[in-house]
């Protein structure tokens, strides 16, 4: 299958869209990427890149792709943030129909993490190139706007409400990387549209070579009951609980918990480190995703947190997955779910979310198990990862709902 993929992010950016076109090119497939300039999550055009001009590179052997110019996103604020998101549409438009030009694609795919609004390029090219429109609907447009707060008039949220319907109208097939999505996305769209497809991780082999990681940083994972927590540290994670629970946890000798990552709350959590003066918390920054393997498997745990809203209750964090191909135990202060996975996979410990007292409590019960009773948690997760979220399983399942979608449509209109 010829597959046109339009996403706002890609490599060098780590995002699991990388490894699921690495995939299906493995498996066979020929892939083209048209995306923007890699600013996140920091806002900075990557060394190597300009904001401004069109580029074009190689990803792979084999992958092509088209980077249109991109306002970067910056470092903080609503209207950086409304300007990335918009200069992603208007160059998309602009520049993506010759960077097709003459070219046959089966499938466009379109891996919509926020914003939505990320999809009108590519339903411009879908009416170009008479192709079929996937969405890979990872976030929840209007609800994830309300709950962030980044929207909160109730009109506003009505007009994005009438933006998402008219988007979602234009798309072929809406797929939903959480069952919960279902009635959500449904709301706006036909839900014959509607098909489950989760996320997947792409699994990493034990490295053979030595961790590019401070020296300082691995003897506190070695030498302490640490727990980590990794990925974006932004408002939606809630990394206000984070801090409550190390405050908690004060009187357990040996337990650190170290956030691994960036974002917009990094200072915050950092002041607050200092003027509680909560020595069990660590901040290890950013690290590629090649070293969190290195972090993980020298983990006794790996947390996970998100705010308290309906919105993020319908959400399974990507963080998941990896967690649980890592197999290692897991504590989660989720509601929905991504609680109900963790369960159901027999991975860990939940409690709901923003409940810094319960996942204090959860830590506390996982420190005192025993190493036997950690690892069953962990091989149980592992377990349940192969079966549902392993990536080179999940990229063949993709072109199986692709070619399904296309043939029905097909059939329709003879």
């Amino acid at each position: 299958m010829n597959v046109l993929v339009v996403s706002q992010y890609f490599w060098p950016e780590s995002f699991i869209i990388n490894d699921l076109v690495k995939n299906l090119v493995a498996q066979g497939h020929v892939v083209k990427v048209l995306t923007g300039k890699p600013n996140y999550p920091d806002g900075v055009v990557y060394d190597g890149y300009s904001a401004s001009g069109y580029q074009e590179e190689q990803y792979g052997a084999s992958v092509r792709i088209f980077r249109a110019p991109l306002r970067p996103r910056g470092s903080s604020g609503a209207k950086n943030l409304l300007l990335n998101y918009l200069s992603f549409i208007v160059n998309g438009l602009k520049f993506y129909p010759g960077a097709v030009k003459g070219e046959h694609f089966d499938a466009i795919f379109v891996f919509a993490v926020s914003p939505i609004t990320s999809v009108i390029p590519a339903i411009y090219l879908k009416w170009k190139l008479k192709s079929h429109l996937a969405v890979w609907v990872q976030d929840l447009w209007p609800e994830s706007l309300s709950a962030t707060g980044f929207i909160k008039n109730k009109y506003a949220l009505r007009v994005v409400g009438w933006l998402v319907k008219g988007i979602y109208k234009f798309s072929d097939t809406l797929l939903i990387q959480s069952r919960a999505f279902h009635d959500p996305v449904a709301r706006y769209a036909n839900p014959e549209k509607v098909v489950y497809y989760p996320n997947s991780y792409q699994d990493v082999p034990a490295s053979t070579g030595a961790p590019q990681i401070p020296a300082p940083l691995l003897a506190e994972l070695d030498n302490n009951f640490c727990l980590v927590f990794a990925g974006n540290l932004g408002t939606a994670q809630s990394v206000e609980t984070l801090v409550e629970v190390a405050d908690r946890l004060r009187h357990l000798s040996g337990l650190k918990i170290m956030l691994v990552g960036s974002g917009s709350m990094s200072s915050w959590i950092e002041s607050q480190k200092q003027s509680r003066g909560l020595d069990n918390l660590l901040l290890a920054g950013r690290f590629p995703a090649s070293e969190m393997q290195h972090f993980f498997s020298r983990a006794a745990g790996l947390l996970v947190t998100l705010k308290q809203d309906e919105a993020f209750s319908y959400t399974i964090p990507s963080k998941v997955q990896a967690y649980l191909a890592a197999g290692r135990p897991i504590v989660a202060a989720l509601d929905g779910e991504g609680a109900r996975v963790i369960n159901e996979a027999k991975a860990g410990l939940t409690c709901p979310a923003q409940d810094a007292e319960g996942m204090a409590s959860k830590i506390e019960q996982l420190f005192h198990m025993t190493s036997d009773e950690r690892e069953s948690l962990g091989q149980s997760g592992r377990t349940y990862y192969l079966e549902n979220f392993e990536m080179e399983r999940q990229s063949r399942r993709l072109i199986e709902i692709l070619s399904t979608r296309i043939n029905e449509l097909k059939g329709r209109s003879k």
